[in-house]
């Protein structure tokens, strides 16, 4: 009998480890799916993960780890990757429809440029980064996101070193530069993760304002690098943003991820808060526990509103979460 009793209490353990989790409150509900990324080993097909996630048209989800990009259909099976070392460190994706071709845009972190490939082919059509002409007293850039406007400008931030955000036409060339360093109203500590924020005509700037004190906000500019607003504050280090309709997706390396109405008020809380001391990056796979995130980084929506998640993780963690339906 104590024997049965063992071999149950471990199969319920088992079976509990790898159940789905719901997570979120209201509209914003989502259960995880176990496994989801996973190659036939069960082990994570990415390696050391510090970067994004974007979807094509057709649904595939591509994100980025250190060492490139890896592309996975909907259920969660590879169908392509790009794995060579210009691909690699993609600190952040956008992805945009142009003249009927889908691109993407990634900030590469190690590299110090933004650089666009063709979504399908992988093909690099544009490579930008620092130029004399922005008359800075700078050795090079640490990219941590980039953006589109909708005539093709795009912006490029030196998160990890200036906090400037710099702005280039369509065909990469220089136009010009805004922000700097600091904890005042209009300065940066950290911009993070950026994008074009749709929920307002005209579009802005949406940033992700990482370390600002009193740590973390959202902060709006135009399009023309004037500051706008504080859109959100005290997000406890917020890492991306990404919108779908009139919400947006703000992961955080607290190990939540935080969704915003038009308002820019939380609505709904993905996930818990790591324990005080745990090392957000170091946790293995085999600590992996499912619905507790560890340093979340980067998210997407897809058209049925599920979301797609990325941990800053030595592993190389992914994650799906599916909308609950009420």
């Amino acid at each position: 009998m104590k024997k049965n009793l063992s071999i149950f209490v471990t199969f319920f353990i088992l079976a509990s480890s790898t159940s789905a989790v719901r997570t979120g409150s209201g509209i914003m509900t989502f259960d995880t799916i176990p496994g989801w990324g996973l190659g036939p080993d069960g082990k994570s097909v990415l390696g050391p993960t510090h970067g994004s996630v974007v979807i094509d048209k057709a649904g595939n989800i591509y994100t980025s780890a250190i060492k490139g990009v890896i592309v996975f259909n909907p259920d969660g099976k590879v169908i392509r990757s790009f794995v060579d070392e210009q691909y690699s460190s993609l600190h952040d994706m956008e992805i945009r429809e142009e003249d009927g071709v889908e691109y993407i845009y990634g900030a590469r972190n190690k590299g110090g440029v933004g650089i666009k490939f063709e979504a399908i082919s992988g093909k690099i059509v544009l490579t930008i980064g620092l130029t004399n002409e922005s008359g800075l007293a700078l050795t090079g850039l640490k990219p941590t996101a980039i953006t589109v406007a909708p005539n093709g400008d795009i912006f490029l931030s030196d998160g990890y070193a200036s906090n400037i955000i710099f702005k280039y036409n369509k065909k990469g060339e220089y136009l010009s530069h805004f922000g700097k360093k600091g904890d005042a109203l209009r300065d940066f500590h950290t911009p993070h993760g950026m994008t074009l924020d749709t929920r307002y005509d005209p579009p802005r700037l949406l940033i992700c304002d990482r370390n600002h004190l009193p740590i973390g906000r959202l902060v709006h500019y135009d399009l023309n690098g004037n500051f706008i607003e504080e859109a959100a504050t005290r997000l406890n280090m917020p890492t991306s943003v990404a919108i779908q309709g009139e919400y947006v997706s703000v992961p955080s390396l607290d190990g939540r991820l935080y969704i915003l109405d038009k308002n820019n008020s939380v609505v709904s809380v993905l996930g818990y808060k790591a324990e005080p001391g745990v090392s957000l990056y170091k946790v293995k796979q085999e600590d992996w526990v499912e619905g507790i995130f560890s340093g979340t980084h980067g998210s997407y929506w897809d058209k049925d509103g599920n979301l797609y998640v990325q941990d800053w993780n030595i592993d190389g963690r992914i994650m799906k979460l599916v909308r609950v339906k009420w």
